[in-house]
């Protein structure tokens, strides 16, 4: 029986190399299920490729056009988020990929586990806003999460054959993104067209500008947290340029295990997807003799303060990081926008997390209330400043 796969945000970054991977095997995946935001042309391209029973559009303005050109293929097509909800408990998916970016990741995740579907994690944002309710609701229903961030994947991979022998610490490799070794006098004046040219990883628009503010890195700490059960001083973060150390675990005996390869992101989303065995490529090979040195060094905590923020949320807990997620989302978006400068992006996240209301045991309800009001917030603080 081949694996029916769910894509969340197929049109993205993970979602086109996701599919790169199906495509290269045939036999073992079929598609179930295409989503995407607004994408709609290349959501259409897919579809008629791939064959998917059903596909939702986001953005109801392209929802006629996309019937319309599915239609002849027999493609059930809905329209609007709200719609994704109910795409993930269909009976014909057999796992589900979360390639959205953001918070609008959360209850699609939410209702697939609900469902029984294992989870093929890319939207490092559903653990990051509600870790606790997230892993205890996977526990219950007896389903897997599969993480597809590369760093967290590496963590995985290092785990293997591990579970009776207790973690010491993480370590989390950080790029350093396109500013490493920068100041704060250089970077209040750097452009988004600067921002956007990651040195390694070719990804979406949002988390290469996260990259770059350290940000990323954050929020893949408190993702590790949930996804490994760690308390937040067993997490280490290490900037290796290179980027061919993914990450790595330290035993109780002192022992570390690194996971390395070259920075291609279909081989953690094929790892995911075919989990526990692995699959026949024809990725590039790492070669040592291509990188004669790999270089190591502590990430600059005072110039990049979004990396110290996320840390501050961890171990703050309850809906802390909810807060830290939203006013980031926003803040990004902000700058992306041109509507403030790069180190406005951490002001506006720190000003959020000291005016929100914070809640020490927050339900989902509460969760979805704070992500609207820091929305609320941050946009507002935004306007001042323009």
């Amino acid at each position: 029986m081949k694996k029916r796969v769910a894509i969340l945000g197929s049109t993205g970054s993970i979602g086109t190399q996701a599919l790169e991977v199906i495509a290269a095997n045939p036999e073992i995946f079929s598609v179930s299920v295409l989503t995407a935001g607004n994408n709609a042309d290349l959501l259409i391209e897919q579809a008629v490729k791939f064959k998917p029973e059903e596909v939702v559009i986001c953005n109801e303005q392209h929802y006629e056009r996309v019937k319309a050109a599915l239609y002849p293929f027999s493609i059930k097509v809905y329209r609007s988020a709200s719609a994704l909800v109910s795409v993930v408990e269909s009976d014909h998916v057999d796992v589900v990929l979360t390639a959205m970016v953001g918070y609008a990741g959360l209850l699609p995740t939410i209702h697939a586990i609900k469902a029984g579907k294992d989870i093929a994690l890319a939207n490092k944002e559903t653990l990051v806003v509600a870790g606790e309710l997230i892993t205890a609701l996977a526990k219950r229903h007896n389903v897997s999460i599969y993480p597809v961030d590369s760093e967290h994947s590496a963590i995985f991979q290092c785990l293997a054959g591990e579970a009776e022998n207790a973690i010491e610490k993480i370590i989390l490799t950080a790029s350093g993104g396109p500013f490493r070794g920068k100041d704060r006098e250089f970077l209040a004046h750097v452009t988004k067209a600067q921002a956007l040219k990651h040195p390694n990883w070719s990804m979406g628009a949002k988390i290469t500008i996260d990259s770059a503010t350290l940000m990323n890195k954050g929020l893949e700490v408190i993702e590790a947290k949930w996804l490994f059960d760690l308390n937040a001083s067993q997490i280490d973060v290490i900037v290796h340029p290179q980027s061919i150390v993914h990450s790595l675990v330290q035993f109780e005996d002192g022992s570390i295990k690194a996971q390395m390869g070259l920075p291609d992101m279909k081989l953690p989303i094929q790892y995911a997807l075919y989990y526990p065995q692995r699959l026949k490529s024809d990725f590039p090979r790492f070669n040592f003799m291509d990188y004669p040195s790999l270089t190591f060094e502590k990430p600059d905590l005072e110039t990049f303060r979004n990396l110290a923020i996320a840390y501050e949320a961890l171990e703050k807990g309850g809906n802390a990081a909810c807060i830290v997620n939203a006013a980031n989302e926003i803040a990004v978006d902000a700058f992306l926008h041109d509507k403030i400068g790069f180190l406005d992006i951490s002001d506006v996240i720190v000003e959020s997390l000291a005016k929100t209301a914070f809640i020490g045991n927050p339900s989902i309800e509460d969760y979805v209330q704070t992500n609207e009001a820091t929305r609320r917030f941050a946009s507002e603080m935004i306007q001042v400043k323009v």
